[in-house]
């Protein structure tokens, strides 16, 4: 048994149409004669028939499973079937109806056409709209299930590269922790506490798709402060945040792949760290600068970029167009320049 589904708005679409379709025939009827013949109201109630067969049966059931000599076949033998029953029982006596009305009131007769020729191109025209219409049906369905898997398979990529940042960023705060621990500094409580934080955000809120830039930038300053606490010398590691962030949004856990690694490479031999980020807000542009030395420790960048990699792919998915990546490197500093346009929020969606 063939179904076919139509969507509330398809079906007020289709019975507007076709309320028009059939009140101007009878209209125009009514003008000409003074009434409506009978036969009319049934031949205005048979053309959906022509219509419908085709766009709910024929093309969505034969021909789009590929069985185009079926479709035609049928599609012959339905057409002459209804223009048979058309002219023998509808038009014939519709064209005796129109002629009595005439004749009663004095008006000459004019030609009606062929009999059989014209019914049957107005119905091959009415058939093939139907078909047309639920050709294009199917293209647009088509269409958004292909856009909606492949949003699917973009948000299931994203999670993989956020599922790879996590434990990455974990892994480095456990060991910040554990160089407390084994100094036994009196900062390892307070830096559980941190951690708890940061995990707590991670876990709990970032996983809405965006959040607001005053919670991102809070998260921030919770790391900085833990990465404080195992550094011997950290005057040289600054933080400033200009401009106004309420009501801004942001994609989560973006910005700290390139502080992370700030910090792991930023210390000197001497113990010293020098860390200069500076974040700007203008007419909700979002501008973070973040530099360091290349000290101790050579970047490994087989081994070590993975976050940075995985941030890359998140902001080329999640900004598209709407930002820019500027990464420098020279012998005593490396340098990161980052832009986002926070007006367009849901851009990786168009």
């Amino acid at each position: 048994m063939f179904v076919y589904k139509m969507t509330n708005k398809e079906w007020m679409v289709h019975v507007l149409v076709w309320l028009i379709i059939g009140i101007f025939p009878l209209l125009t009827a009514y003008i000409d004669l003074g009434e409506v013949p009978p036969g009319m109201f049934v031949k205005q109630l048979m053309r959906p028939i022509l219509f419908y067969v085709n766009y709910a049966i024929l093309v969505p059931h034969i021909l789009l499973q590929r069985k185009l000599g079926l479709y035609i076949l049928l599609s012959i033998a339905f057409l002459l079937l209804y223009n048979y029953i058309s002219v023998e029982f509808i038009n014939h006596n519709l064209i005796n109806e129109v002629r009595a009305m005439r004749d009663r009131q004095g008006r000459p007769g004019g030609p009606f056409g062929i009999r059989h020729g014209i019914p049957m191109v107005f119905s091959l025209t009415v058939f093939l709209l139907g078909g047309i219409f639920s050709l294009v049906v199917d293209f647009y369905k088509r269409d958004r299930e292909t856009k909606a898997l492949e949003n699917e398979q973009t948000e299931i990529k994203l999670q993989f590269l956020r599922n790879q940042l996590n434990p990455h960023f974990l892994f480095n705060s456990l060991n910040s922790i554990y160089s407390l621990v084994r100094s036994k500094s009196d900062n390892a409580p307070e830096a559980v506490i941190t951690l708890s934080e940061l995990m707590r955000y991670m876990l709990y809120e970032a996983k809405d798709e965006q959040v607001s830039l005053e919670k991102e930038l809070n998260y921030i300053q919770h790391y900085i402060a833990l990465q404080r606490l195992r550094l011997k010398n950290t005057e040289a590691v600054k933080l400033n945040i200009n401009g106004d962030i309420k009501n801004l949004k942001i994609y989560p856990l973006l910005l700290i792949s390139f502080i992370e690694n700030a910090f792991k490479y930023g210390t000197d031999y001497k113990g010293n760290t020098h860390i200069d980020i500076k974040i700007e807000i203008i007419d909700n542009t979002f501008h973070f600068y973040i530099e360091n030395i290349i000290g101790l420790y050579k970047r490994d960048d087989k081994n070590s970029g993975v976050g940075l990699e995985n941030i890359k792919n998140q902001f080329n998915y999640l900004y598209k167009d709407n930002h820019t990546l500027t990464i420098e490197e020279d012998k005593s500093f490396y340098r990161v320049h980052l832009t986002l346009n926070l007006d367009n929020h849901d851009v990786h969606n168009n």
